[in-house]
């Protein structure tokens, strides 16, 4: 066996396996997500201002961009399963770090190396889209990122019930034995893969920015991910000191449910990644622009009217979901060889701008209200519609519609 040949096993991908590749990355990306609906209640056991208390937000998402960088390009240098399977465990360990946390330092630590360790979701994304046949790869990735959209969603409503069943370090215990269990499974089901690159790892790093110099559909859709995760990163920060004050002073557990909102955007990825199957992926990606837009139009309303907030939150992770799933379909066929490092680059980018709406609307609500905030969503996402329908490499030419099965 030489470094460049692809398998151990001969991995093909059935409905058990790509059903528990999603739940592992609902799993594992679910852990950026546990402290949103409580920093309302963290912030005060630690005494932390509004902005303070949103900077745990804002590192995990930066420390998610550099395990983005930093450890996801290993999946096209080292053999797959045994990858994943220790990221899981060492995130395990690093949710017992910030259960345990007597200080604010600590929980920022812990959170940061949960952050990082929590790629191994964006291993697991390109690995089910290697292991897919060609007509079902927009499918098999769009089942992936629905797992994704599910954990990031039931990580707020679980952890707003478990803090008020006991505390908010409940929620990181009971994260840490899970991901203990998805790691024996994971060691049992997933097939042995190395991927062909060969590369040293200064070599694989360093390929990923002669990728985003030599692929110009590649900047487009990173740019395009970019201001997409900002827009949406924007809403979840401040809407949990929304809701925990007047007129709502809603409990954790009730601004926990306010995830179960954005739902149906797991169906949306499956239905988009079908879209981009048959040969409609400009078009799934403008109108996820569009729709994106409009979410922000009725999240303007969301400081004095509840149905209003929950139709603008389905709306945005309709739209978010959508267009993520359009954007990986793209870039995981341009370098099929690489797409570890394509998720890499594409990922960075898109954690890179939610790390910085997260950051932005906790300066702007602390200023000016929700309505500050609402009007920079919206900002961010007209400039969004505008890249996707303006830029000449934001839109490719699509590929011939797969033959539909019967």
């Amino acid at each position: 066996m030489t470094s460049a040949s692809p398998t151990v096993d001969t991995p093909t991908l059935t409905a058990p396996v790509i059903l528990l590749m999603a739940a592992a990355c609902g799993l594992s990306v679910a852990s950026n997500y546990y402290a949103q609906p409580l920093l309302h209640t963290i912030g005060q056991e630690f005494g932390l201002s509004t902005a303070a208390a949103g900077g745990i937000v804002t590192t995990a998402q930066l420390s998610y961009a550099a395990g983005l960088m930093l450890l996801v390009p290993l999946g096209d240098m080292v053999e797959r399963r045994a990858l994943i399977v220790l990221m899981t465990l060492l995130s395990s360990a690093s949710l017992l770090l910030s259960a345990f946390a007597p200080s604010i330092t600590l929980l920022m630590a812990g959170t940061a190396v949960t952050g990082m360790l929590s790629v191994v979701a964006q291993v697991l994304v390109p690995f089910a889209a290697t292991l897919a046949a060609p007509h079902e790869r927009g499918r098999a990735v769009g089942t992936a990122m629905s797992g994704l959209l599910l954990g990031i969603l039931l990580a707020r409503t679980a952890a707003g019930a478990l803090a008020d069943l006991g505390s908010w370090r409940t929620v990181y215990w009971v994260a840490s034995g899970l991901m203990l269990a998805m790691s024996c499974a994971l060691w049992r089901v997933l097939p042995r893969y190395r991927s062909p690159a060969g590369l040293s790892y200064p070599r694989l790093l360093g390929s990923i920015a002669r990728i985003f110099v030599e692929e110009p559909h590649f900047r487009a859709r990173s740019i395009l991910g970019g201001l997409l995760f900002a827009s949406f990163s924007m809403l979840w920060t401040p809407l949990t000191f929304l809701l925990s004050g007047p007129p709502y002073q809603y409990s954790n557990t009730t601004i926990g449910l306010f995830g179960l909102a954005g739902a149906a955007g797991a169906y949306a990825a499956n239905r988009f990644g079908k879209l981009a199957d048959r040969g409609r992926g400009n078009f799934a990606t403008l109108a996820g622009l569009a729709l994106l837009l409009a979410a922000w139009g009725l999240l303007a309303f969301g400081q004095h009217s509840v149905a209003a907030l929950l139709a603008g939150i389905l709306a945005l992770d309709l739209a978010i979901q959508g267009v993520h799933v359009t954007n990986t379909s793209v870039v995981y066929r341009l370098r099929p060889e690489a797409r570890s490092r394509l998720t890499a680059g594409y990922m960075t980018s898109y954690f890179a701008g939610g790390a910085s709406g997260s950051l932005l609307s906790a300066w702007l609500y602390s200023h000016w209200g929700w309505p500050g905030v609402a009007g920079a969503g919206a900002l961010l996402a007209a400039v969004s519609l505008a890249y996707g329908a303006l830029s000449p490499h934001a839109r490719i030419p699509e590929p011939a519609p797969s033959p539909i099965r019967t």
